[in-house]
């Protein structure tokens, strides 16, 4: 009976959730921008979750952004690829993909700070959740080439294999301080569960084949 309600699908429908996803980031940046003492709400900090029972910030961190760098990149990353994924996915579908991915992304990121005492850490940004919708575009277009800096073709595969190794050498190196490397990874392998625990695929057999395979077009 569980399974059946885990594996339920949404009726298709395309009513560009990506622009309302990308438009919320947007609003919370004007917040915080208005009100800089907010993003000690908004966004995802350990201490204040244990202490104080900020629970929230599970779902608000990943709308909460450093500067406008932080959220341009962020958000030009959700819309090349959120709007096709959520055109195969469906509006619903994706919505709960995007958010389910970036919640536990943000969870698993907040029991290794626990452990590891980190306590002060300041989690946020749509990166997890971003990196999920990498790894579904290259589930669903395996073919695609997406060019690096505009001009180095690589099929999208490789590319999120080659972004979870760099992320994977600079969380061991901390080579980049101030990156959440374990979040984009965690954004990756929580894509990963949910396209084989809900959708019934394996992202492996799409990466081998080539192909979107029974499941794409």
């Amino acid at each position: 009976m569980s399974n059946n309600i885990l594996k339920k699908q949404f009726p298709y429908t395309y009513s560009s959730i990506t622009f309302y996803l990308i438009g919320i980031n947007i609003l919370f940046y004007m917040l915080n921008i208005v009100y800089p003492r907010s993003v000690f709400y908004t966004a995802m900090i350990p201490g204040l979750v244990t202490q104080k029972f900020f629970i929230w910030q599970f779902v608000t961190y990943m709308f909460t952004h450093a500067n406008f760098s932080h959220i341009l990149f962020n958000m030009l990353g959700l819309f090349f690829f959120g709007v096709q994924v959520e055109r195969r996915m469906g509006s619903y579908e994706f919505l709960l993909f995007y958010l389910v991915s970036g919640f536990l992304a943000g969870l698993f990121s907040f029991f290794v700070y626990i452990l590891t005492g980190s306590y002060a850490v300041i989690l946020l940004g749509a990166s997890g959740a971003v990196f999920a919708v990498l790894f579904a575009f290259a589930v669903y277009f395996p073919y695609a080439k997406i060019y690096i800096m505009g001009i180095i073709p690589v099929k999208a595969p490789i590319l999120v294999i080659g972004y979870a190794a760099l992320e994977l050498f600079s969380q061991l190196t901390s080579s980049r301080m101030g990156v959440a490397h374990l979040t984009h990874l965690a954004g990756f392998g929580f894509a990963y569960l949910y396209f084989v625990v809900r959708l019934g695929i394996n992202p492996l057999d799409s990466f081998k084949s080539g192909r979107s395979g029974p499941w794409g077009n």
